[in-house]
């Protein structure tokens, strides 16, 4: 299989699982298809030349999807996946979406980044900045999907006539929270390398399980989630050891 098949090959993995998803799971839908599509947006961005580095991006994305399936093929799945899955199916399709896209984010993101990046990379600032721009340029790439996805969600089913009034609101806040966790991932990264380096990186993964399992579980209350997520803040930031 050659390079320009991986994403290729991810995105076939996702439209199994969401064809073979049992009655009783079918919530996961909502994330399922968004993150699918996405994924494509992402393929269709790197054979369009929108990254310094387009074989490390599709690299690191593929690995960054790989943790996701893992999660949903697994039995007991890490504490924010667990909390995001196993909500009411009764939640609006939004909220669904958005659960998943804390967990992926804060939980999943930091650990594939690590995965495509060496010990060693961290010591040549020239490289990491080329890393950090084409992290950077994915949210462009997610941005540009947030109004089709506010319509493919709109079609799941009735919208209340606040959650009509809300999204603009809602585009807004989902392109504030993409750019904030983004940078807060990054940071996170770094702090996991160090403890990578120096040992102690179970313990600091158990770490960033728990912050990301706590911002699952606020927006698991009652209320309009991406206004929640307007005050309290997007993402998680692990503290310095």
């Amino acid at each position: 299989m050659n390079d320009r098949s991986l994403i290729a090959d991810v995105v076939a993995r996702m439209q199994q699982r969401l064809g073979e998803l049992p009655e009783g799971l079918a919530h996961r839908r909502f994330f399922l298809s968004t993150y699918l599509r996405t994924t494509q947006a992402v393929g269709k961005a790197i054979e369009d030349a929108c990254f310094e580095d387009p074989d490390w991006v599709e690299v690191w994305d593929v690995k960054f999807a790989e943790l996701y399936l893992q999660a949903h093929d697994a039995d007991l799945p890490p504490r924010p996946w667990r909390l995001a899955f196993e909500a009411s199916p009764e939640l609006p399709a939004l909220g669904h979406v958005l659960l998943g896209i804390n967990a992926h984010v804060n939980y999943d993101l930091p650990q594939a980044l690590l995965a495509v990046i060496g010990d060693e990379d961290f010591l040549d600032p020239a490289l990491m900045d080329r890393r950090r721009r084409d992290h950077e340029r994915i949210d462009g790439v997610l941005s540009a999907r947030v109004a089709a996805e506010d319509e493919e969600l709109a079609a799941t089913g009735v919208r209340s006539l606040l959650d009509q009034l809300l999204t603009p609101l809602n585009r807004l806040a989902s392109q504030r929270f993409l750019r904030e966790s983004r940078q807060k991932v990054w940071h996170n990264t770094f702090e996991l390398q160090r403890a990578r380096v120096t040992g102690t990186y179970e313990q600091r993964l158990a770490e960033l399980e728990v912050l990301s399992a706590a911002k699952v579980a606020d927006l698991l209350r009652p209320g309009q989630v991406l206004l929640r997520l307007a005050v309290t803040g997007f993402g998680v930031t692990l503290p310095p050891v």
